[in-house]
């Protein structure tokens, strides 16, 4: 059987496609393309090393809650891939959307290292405006390209 892993041929690619197979809802995708002992870190939050620990959180976005991707920036240079994106999590109508940039390493068609960097100032007016959206949808921030 061939995985996903064994199809992507650039860093940059292997990272694209894991954030899109959480947005596709395909958890098990995007786990294909972790390594066993993988380190998630969002800075200025704990690490969270090893797949099957980041399987449990991602295994979080199944069901009524939601992630959405949208690249600004990708960019590739040997092993290390650097995105600049608008991310978003949401349930039901509410909808968080906020800036994060991304460093991953790359060995062997697997992340090994996900590290996001966000501003925390961004992220609470982002929630702010998740739920003034709720009542008024004008009000959230807009998405990239709409």
């Amino acid at each position: 059987m061939t995985t996903a892993a064994e199809l992507i041929t650039s860093p940059a690619e292997v990272v694209t496609t894991m954030l899109e197979a959480l947005q596709d809802g395909n958890v098990d995708k995007a786990l294909d393309l972790l390594a066993d002992d993988a380190a998630w870190i969002n800075v200025s939050l704990p690490t969270v090393r090893q797949k099957r620990r980041i399987e449990r959180i991602l295994r979080g976005l199944d069901g009524s809650s939601y992630f959405r991707v949208h690249f600004h920036n990708v960019a590739e240079h040997g092993d290390v891939v650097l995105t600049e994106r608008t991310d978003a999590l949401g349930i039901g109508r509410f909808e968080q959307r906020f800036w994060v940039y991304g460093r991953f390493e790359v060995h062997n068609g697997k992340i090994t290292v996900w590290r996001d960097s966000f501003d925390w100032g961004d992220i609470l007016v982002s929630l702010v405006r998740a739920v003034l959206g709720l009542a008024a949808p004008g009000l959230n921030r807009p998405w990239p390209g709409d």
